[in-house]
């Protein structure tokens, strides 16, 4: 399986596109979230959003008709061992994405504040920034193995500038690349 950030900004973050995520595995390509300059790319079998009420919604539904992707949708995917799920988040928070292949997990949740349990013993983890203690204490409890901040909010930017890691975990990057 391997994954790449798209974009790691908010849906109005002036430095960076928004956050988003390219999913390979074998010849299957699945989008999850973006928006414009960080959409997935027009092979992809399926575009998988956290809503449908986002802010962006209406921007990733004009990029799909003009490409002719698939419309975006907060769905399930499955192919071969491939297995992609929508589950609830904790708090107000939109769904999050559970992602297994084989024995290995990932989980896209970056809105997530904290993490969820069903991401117990992930072998990653994208994450928010907006309440990274609670996210990072979630991590360490929940044994995640790695987590990636893939959604910087204001203050992790100026953290980022100042030249400052996260206690735990690291900064997602534009075109980030991850393997499991």
């Amino acid at each position: 399986m391997r994954l790449m950030l798209l974009g790691v900004g908010t849906a109005a973050s002036p430095r960076f596109a928004p956050a988003g995520l390219l999913l390979e595995y074998g010849h299957t390509r699945v989008g999850f979230d973006g928006g414009p300059g960080s959409e997935p790319p027009e092979t992809v079998q399926a575009w998988l959003v956290r809503s449908r009420e986002g802010a962006l919604h209406s921007e990733l539904r004009r990029i799909a008709d003009e490409c002719g992707m698939p419309e975006p949708a907060v769905a399930s995917f499955r192919h071969g061992a491939l297995h992609v799920e929508p589950l609830p988040l904790p708090g107000e928070a939109p769904v999050g994405y559970r992602i297994t292949a084989g024995r290995h997990l990932a989980v896209w949740a970056p809105e997530s504040r904290g993490l969820p349990v069903w991401a117990e013993e992930a072998d990653l983890v994208f994450a928010g920034t907006s309440e990274m203690r609670r996210t990072i204490e979630a991590a360490r409890r929940l044994r995640v193995r790695r987590l990636v901040f893939a959604l910087l909010d204001e203050d992790a930017c100026a953290a980022m500038d100042a030249g400052k890691d996260p206690p735990f975990g690291e900064w997602g990057q534009e075109g980030g690349r991850y393997r499991l």
